[in-house]
């Protein structure tokens, strides 16, 4: 059959010409975007699963901010409590001193106030910090029962002007360095805890993200190589039609 109304070889050449464009935009967005997946129709399953490891990610990386103000809050407390243990070692010489009837009950009252105004900068609540990234995402140090002030401490009323007050005062110390020690410890494995799980979350964001990037992004030199094809059939196609 002879046509000169419908050029069926001119029709083909330009549906294969408008195809061969938009794969070549397709192309040239995921190398410009450097993403394989621009939009939902380009993978709209791997989409899903990208988008809930960006989600993970978003989550974990709050967490570890989260952590980090919490060991910045509790690496607080523990210098404090390194000063009033060193204070409680000056109470313990004084009351030393004391014991034999040489004691200093001025000074000995002024290192009891300044423990009372330094606990001020510990911490005396019970925290719980979300990390996330496990079955059990949120961490807890519970500071509420660890008092270090001169009346947790149990230093109240003491007092080294004579030599049976001082020899009480000893005993008095010796607890409240228990004490003391005690709550260090809750802090110490606090800020061990936290460092555990801020680890953890790294690893977690590190391979999350590149689980994402599977997905996601684009094969550069693959794309680079569709660019070259997608440009050579539409030249081609272009010839043909003229």
């Amino acid at each position: 059959m002879l046509s000169v109304q419908t050029n069926y070889a001119s029709l083909v050449a330009q549906q294969n010409f408008n195809a061969n464009s938009d794969f070549q935009t397709k192309t040239i967005t995921a190398i410009t975007s450097g993403l394989r997946i621009n939009q939902s129709g380009d993978d709209a399953a791997g989409l899903v699963q990208a988008n809930l490891y960006r989600s993970q990610v978003a989550e974990l990386s709050q967490g570890v901010l989260n952590a980090n103000a919490a060991l910045g809050t509790l690496q607080i407390s523990d210098g404090a409590m390194n000063n009033i243990s060193t204070m409680l070692d000056r109470l313990k010489t004084l009351a030393t001193q004391g014991a034999s009837g040489g004691g200093n009950d001025a000074e000995f009252q002024s290192v009891i106030n300044e423990i009372t105004r330094e606990a001020g900068s510990v911490s005396s609540a019970s925290m719980s910090v979300y990390v996330g990234g496990s079955a059990s995402p949120t961490v807890t140090i519970d500071m509420s029962s660890s008092a270090v002030d001169a009346t947790g401490l149990g230093l109240n009323g003491l007092a080294i002007d004579s030599v049976g007050g001082a020899t009480d005062a000893i005993d008095a110390i010796n607890l409240a360095v228990s004490t003391l020690g005690t709550a260090q410890g809750i802090v110490g494995a606090g800020e061990n805890n936290l460092q555990y799980a801020v680890s953890l979350a790294n690893s977690q964001i590190a391979n999350t993200s590149a689980a994402q990037g599977r997905i996601r992004d684009a094969d550069m030199a693959a794309e680079a190589a569709n660019l070259t094809k997608a440009q050579v059939l539409s030249q081609a196609s272009l010839a043909a039609m003229a």
